[in-house]
């Protein structure tokens, strides 16, 4: 483990849009900065994601250094999303959880409809060191989280991906891989481990901050999704149904919950602590 580092950092801006791959990233204690704050929600006030909307993946967004957004996809024309004023607050669902957000402008709504062909609104967490808890199973209290599916952080290896796609390779459906890390959506992504060595950790440190492992990382069909294209295929969940199951959960990752503030860079050795 001694040539472990951190071989890229994903911002996803927009939960289930495009990710931004920054050289470094401040960690808060819910989450990199600016990841997930801003998320779609239907009429319902339910949240949209790949799961529903596979052709999320192919809109981006940019943090602007006003904490704005600046949207964009193919075949769309940009438009630039001001931080909503925190007047008044829309409860947003999200699993189960029901967390208050705030309501962007109008346009924004309108630029996320006509891409997906659907009445969706754009909503931003404006404060989430209260809006909504980690499930208190795997969390400590006072511990927070953005609108990422339940925890801060998702951190995944390159050598558990080798291992995945050889295992692919020989599969069912080898014509679907090599994947590549970008179907996982992860927050870090390190090299130099074995592969599924992730599976043993409890406590990180990524060059000066510390984080706990809270659980590995069920998988969805967002993971069947071509980022690129939107289109859905078998892998990986055929083949980690086969080979990564754990008390019913296909895993790939795990869930990290900072323990301390500071900044990641690339290329930042990774420790494990116990």
């Amino acid at each position: 483990m001694g040539n472990a580092v951190l071989h890229s950092i994903h911002v996803h801006p927009v939960k289930a849009f495009r990710a931004q791959s920054p050289r470094e990233a401040l960690v808060e204690p819910w989450g990199l900065a600016g990841d997930r704050r801003w998320v779609l929600i239907d009429a319902g006030g339910k949240v949209v994601t790949q799961r529903e909307q596979p052709r999320t993946a192919l809109a981006a967004a940019e943090i602007l250094s006003d904490g704005g957004l600046r949207l964009s996809a193919e075949g769309s024309a940009p438009v630039t999303v001001p931080v909503p004023e925190p007047v008044g607050t829309t409860t947003v669902e999200i699993f189960g959880d029901k967390v208050e957000a705030v309501l962007a402008d109008a346009a924004a709504h309108a630029w996320c409809s006509a891409r997906l062909g659907a009445d969706v609104r754009l909503a931003h967490m404006d404060d989430p060191a209260v809006r909504r808890p980690v499930d208190p199973l795997f969390a400590r209290p006072g511990e927070t989280v953005s609108f990422a599916d339940g925890y801060p952080l998702l951190v995944t290896t390159l050598g558990s991906l080798d291992a995945l796609n050889s295992l692919i390779a020989r599969g069912d459906h080898p014509d679907e891989g090599p994947l590549p890390m970008t179907r996982f959506r992860p927050n870090a992504v390190v090299s130099g481990t074995d592969a599924w060595a992730e599976d043993d950790w409890s406590r990180i440190a990524i060059g000066d901050v510390t984080f706990r492992v809270a659980k590995m990382c069920g998988r969805c069909v967002v993971t069947t999704t071509d980022q690129d294209t939107a289109v859905r295929g078998k892998e990986p969940l055929r083949t980690l149904a086969r080979h990564r199951r754990f008390a019913g959960k296909l895993v790939f990752g795990q869930n990290l919950v900072p323990e301390s503030r500071g900044t990641l860079h690339v290329g930042d050795p990774v420790t494990i602590l116990e």
